[in-house]
């Protein structure tokens, strides 16, 4: 098993990933059942306190039986960057090392794992307004007028960068806004922070049918386990507009419903609809990720990391 291994410091920490609804947590906690270990969230989603059901979060049986981190630790609308899940990420690891345990990231969120394995541009405070301009220009000029602007600035980090890539597109741009250098210099600057951990990526990228099988009917279950009362709730305590902020699906569409704007029925279809969407996105963040190895399925990552 993964306890057996030597001293814990010496051995690379496994990245569970994947896109949603592939059963990264179930393979967690079956090792979990196993070993000591612990498990740090790499969900963007989970970090947001009162958003439960909608983000899939573990129950409170699950929490009992095995620590979960970096879960509930932002409101709904705060923005948390790819450089503090560095920050935050780094220390619970070495908290869980200090214990004797096994630290395991679990998630599906691309952006931040990058970040933690190949570092990203130190700049730890953005300025929504820029951000907000930036997205104003991106919907529209489009992304090709960004990225040519990007060109003009920072030849060498546009010529990185797909023009279709939005994010990162929009994100070297701010970098230039907030420092005045472009990101290409801050990085050879030596402004750049990664962890100093060592990792190990295992993806379960499942058939896409039966991914968006487990999607449509993961959607029915939530729905099932309260998700519109959840909602409701969240609507209730003057809380609408801070959701929205928080742009996580499935939440806007259940407000567009309780709000009397579409039926319950094209609330869901939508869900279902832009969950696949951001799977087939994760999908293709993955199928791009080096030194990853991929699984079609959950039980395969338990048996070779079970082994251990």
């Amino acid at each position: 098993m993964i306890a057996s291994l030597g001293a814990a410091e010496a051995r690379p920490i496994p990245i569970i990933c994947g896109p949603t609804a592939s059963g990264k947590t179930s393979v967690a906690l079956e090792l979990a059942s196993h070993a000591p270990i612990e498990i740090v969230s790499a969900d963007s989603r989970q970090l947001v306190r009162h958003l439960d059901i909608g983000t899939a979060k573990p129950t409170a049986a699950e929490r009992a039986r095995v620590p979960f981190h970096l879960i509930d630790i932002i409101e709904p609308g705060e923005r948390y960057s790819a450089f503090r899940f560095i920050n935050d990420a780094t220390r619970v690891i070495k908290e869980i090392l200090k214990r004797g345990h096994q630290p395991m990231l679990v998630g599906g969120t691309g952006l931040y794992l990058r970040a933690l394995t190949d570092g990203v541009v130190e700049i730890e405070q953005g300025d929504m307004l820029i951000r907000q301009e930036l997205e104003r220009q991106m919907d529209e000029l489009g992304p090709e007028a960004l990225h040519a602007r990007l060109k003009e600035i920072d030849p060498l980090e546009a010529s990185k960068i797909h023009p279709n890539n939005r994010v990162r597109v929009m994100r070297a741009l701010e970098i230039f806004h907030l420092t005045g250098k472009s990101k290409s210099e801050v990085t050879a600057t030596g402004s750049y922070r990664k962890s100093d951990f060592q990792f190990e990526y295992h993806c379960i990228l499942p058939e896409r049918a039966k991914l968006y099988q487990r999607i449509n009917e993961r959607v029915d279950e939530m729905l099932q386990l309260g998700w519109v009362a959840e909602t409701e709730g969240m609507a209730a305590q003057g809380m609408a507009d801070q959701v929205r902020l928080a742009n996580i699906i499935g939440y806007n569409e259940l407000l567009n419903y309780i709000e009397g704007l579409i039926s319950l029925e094209e609330a869901v279809s939508s869900i279902k609809q832009s969950t696949r969407r951001y799977a087939k996105r994760q999908v293709t963040w993955f199928t791009r990720q080096g030194n990853c190895k991929y699984y079609s399925a959950a039980q395969e990552v338990i048996t070779v990391l079970g082994r251990r």
